[in-house]
């Protein structure tokens, strides 16, 4: 017998995590084993190994069993001498003739399976925000039986193996008196109902897949590594339950002229030693066109120019970061003959001492 490993270890918390802690981890690796969305081999029995542990740690009945007594109690199994029960709740059934409908009860709506996509923008698109197509492939309802499973016109029929309860109850006898173990019905799969006439467009699972195009209306002020939640854009739920979400991960590709930290832009301006020294008014580029600079002379390498909410848009909304104009002073590398005597004249009039050449 394969010895079990330990819940808390499964979803990577400890021992004293919270309830938010447990639902965070199980989110993560779900989407992680999701035998959707990964093609190992092993991803479907892991997938099933994380579904076990949430079921237990995030009941705090069934949290607070297992502490105590570990897989033991929590799988039901009490030690070999009691196989054969489907859960804990039956080992009472067994001693006191009780009934359980905890460990098999009928199957409710449950949310659709959330999604996740990629998209790459400008930073141009970024700091003012923009509408982007992207393309989806997603599980929906079926267009013909809207979701049923059944033919139109017919309807699900009460599971005859359970009797429209979701679960079977077996009644055995023993040394100790009267065992009842409850087990989700394998006909209708804890339904409660089967479909008797499939619909034919999606042989009766009520499901179809299909790829979508949509509009999303990215906001200014995202980054890299910005993650958008688009609320019932993901997989159809089930037996009537919310289609999941959809999560658009953000990247934003490398600018060839402006660099970003924050909501704030920045340009390094080149200018030679005249526009320095005099000073000048030149035209820079910007997110929305051109603007001017006004340099005054004597300016250094270095300055800084704060062109205000010329920059990305804040995200929570309330304008603009800045564009910041980096002032760099150009050393020409070659001199025509005319240029090298008027340097050497200015060089003379600022007392530069002059080198024998």
């Amino acid at each position: 017998m394969v010895e079990k490993r330990d819940y808390y270890e499964i979803l990577g918390i400890d021992r004293n995590a919270s309830d938010d802690d447990i639902k965070k981890a199980f989110r993560k690796l779900a989407f992680q084993y999701h035998p959707d969305r990964n093609s190992d081999g092993g991803a479907t029995e892991k997938f099933k190994e994380i579904n076990e542990a949430y079921e237990v740690l995030s009941s705090p009945d069934k949290r607070s069993t297992y502490d105590r007594f570990g897989h033991v109690a929590a799988d039901g199994g009490m030690g070999q001498g009691f196989g054969g029960f489907g859960g804990f709740g039956d080992i009472f059934d067994a001693f006191f003739g009780g009934m359980t409908g905890s460990t098999a009860a009928r199957r409710g709506p449950r949310q659709g399976t959330n999604l996740q996509t990629s998209v790459v923008l400008t930073l141009e698109e970024v700091a003012l925000g923009c509408d982007k197509e992207i393309d989806i492939s997603r599980v929906e309802n079926c267009t013909v039986c809207r979701g049923t499973g059944s033919k139109p016109g017919s309807q699900p029929i009460k599971c005859p193996a359970c009797n429209g309860t979701g679960q079977v109850r077996r009644v055995q006898q023993s040394f100790f008196g009267r065992f009842v173990n409850v087990t989700t019905c394998d006909r209708c799969h804890g339904e409660g109902q089967v479909i008797n006439e499939p619909c034919p467009q999606c042989r009766g699972s009520g499901r179809e897949k299909f790829n979508r195009k949509l509009t999303i209306t990215i906001p200014p002020g995202v980054d890299n590594g910005s993650q958008l939640r688009l609320t019932g854009e993901g997989d159809a739920g089930t037996s009537g339950g919310p289609a999941g979400d959809l999560y658009l991960n953000i990247s934003v590709k490398r600018h060839e002229i402006f660099t970003r930290e924050g909501d704030d832009i920045y340009y390094d301006l080149d200018v030679n030693f005249a526009q320095a020294a005099l000073g000048d008014e030149v035209e820079v580029p910007t997110l929305d066109g051109t603007a001017k600079v006004k340099i005054p002379g004597g300016a250094q390498t270095g300055k800084l120019f704060h062109m205000r909410d010329k920059g990305v848009g804040h995200l929570r909304g309330g304008g603009r970061g800045d564009e910041i104009v980096r002032l760099k002073v150009v050393t020409p590398e070659k001199l025509t003959k005319e240029q090298k005597k008027l340097f050497e004249e200015l060089a003379e009039s600022l007392g530069t001492k002059k080198f024998k050449k």
